[in-house]
């Protein structure tokens, strides 16, 4: 039997024992001396947790306890790769976006709606790819159906960005959108290197749904070389189970942290209300956008943890602004690659920002050379 300490559980203020039990299995038990002591999250924690309760159990080896590697293998220590799906995995919005606003269109019956090429070009360049703007913009040039009240304006567009999403979903899930170029060539060339890649369907748009059409594009040759990180990976690993108090026995005192931090929350929109009611105006906390960053900073957490690799020594490539704000936020690097939807965006925080893979622009010994520090 062998004991040692784990660093994740020193951060927590636990005492812990570790039992090998063969196999690669290990047992940690613990005791928890500080439930209300700040929990800083170290850049090396253990991987995946099987179950929850008092004690925590962990199937894999971590990279940092192992001994045998090759020297491609110790590379992957030092660097792993993250991928968004959307905008870098595939670019759905350059080849699908208007064909999907289209068929929403034939759904609805608005038979006389239709975008070329060059009209759906020029609504995108005029509000700036808002869409719901787009569609106001359109149908103000073309007229509005017959049938509609003034007062229903906003929920027909409502109702045809529903049926656009169906649709893009659909093209994402189809034979008919390929990857894009040069990301096969990228992955093996990580894979040849020893370097792990991440692909994170956690947050993407279309969800776990596009992780099917991902292995299907990709084939199952180079999706061994590969790990894909969903809702339920998130769920499963150790940073997931963490924030949901999952996995962890926390006490009373914990219950009664919780319970007081749900008061402080409630004060503040009261205090929000009454000032507000004083100067007439309407005030609720919005925290929709905190949410989504959190889910973002749980995806890319849980990310590293699959590929066995402190996050800070991470690169995502992204393709979304909600990826670069979850990197930025916990001080992971990030490169930006553009695509149709982000051609005109612009992101201080990424370390890089290129046009796509392979050649002039992102490549794995680019990476490994860290040219864009």
């Amino acid at each position: 039997m062998d004991s040692a300490s784990c660093s994740i559980l020193d951060a927590l203020h636990l005492s812990s024992t570790v039992t090998n039990y063969g196999n690669n299995k290990y047992r940690y038990s613990y005791t928890l001396r500080n439930p209300f002591s700040v929990l800083p999250f170290s850049s090396t924690f253990p991987a995946i947790p099987a179950s929850t309760g008092k004690f925590l159990h962990f199937n894999r080896f971590l990279a940092f306890c192992s001994t045998s590697r090759s020297e491609n293998q110790n590379r992957s220590l030092e660097l792993a790769i993250l991928l968004e799906v959307d905008g870098v995995m595939m670019d759905a919005y350059h080849l699908g976006n208007r064909q999907a606003f289209n068929v929403a269109f034939q759904k609805l019956g608005l038979d006389c709606a239709n975008w070329s090429e060059p009209v759906y070009l020029d609504l995108a360049r005029k509000c700036s790819g808002d869409e719901e703007r787009m569609l106001k913009v359109y149908f103000n040039r073309i007229g509005w159906p017959t049938s509609l009240p003034t007062n229903e304006k906003g929920s027909f567009i409502k109702s045809v960005l529903r049926e656009k999403k169906t649709a893009l979903d659909d093209f994402v899930m189809s034979k008919s959108l390929p990857l894009r170029p040069g990301v096969e060539d990228f992955i093996d060339d990580a894979y040849n290197e020893g370097i792990p890649v991440v692909i994170l369907t956690a947050y993407s748009k279309s969800g776990d749904k596009v992780a099917g059409s991902i292995i299907e594009k990709l084939g199952h040759e180079r999706i061994s070389k590969v790990k894909i990180v969903g809702n339920e990976e998130v769920k499963q690993s150790l940073y997931g189970q963490l924030i949901t108090h999952k996995g962890l026995y926390w006490g009373v005192d914990e219950e009664l942290a919780q319970e007081a931090i749900k008061a402080a929350l409630a004060e503040k929109q009261k205090i929000a209300e009454d000032v507000a009611s004083i100067l007439k105006l309407s005030v609720e906390i919005d925290t929709s956008s905190s949410e989504s960053l959190e889910k973002t900073v749980a995806a890319l957490r849980a990310g590293a943890e699959y590929a066995e690799v402190p996050f800070k020594n991470c690169v995502l490539i992204a393709g979304s602004q909600s990826g670069v704000s979850g990197a930025d936020q916990i001080g992971m690097p990030c490169i930006v690659l553009r695509s149709s939807l982000t051609s005109r965006a612009e992101f201080p925080s990424a370390k890089a920002i290129m046009d796509g893979f392979g050649g002039a622009d992102l490549t794995v010994s680019k990476l490994c050379q860290k040219r864009w520090s």
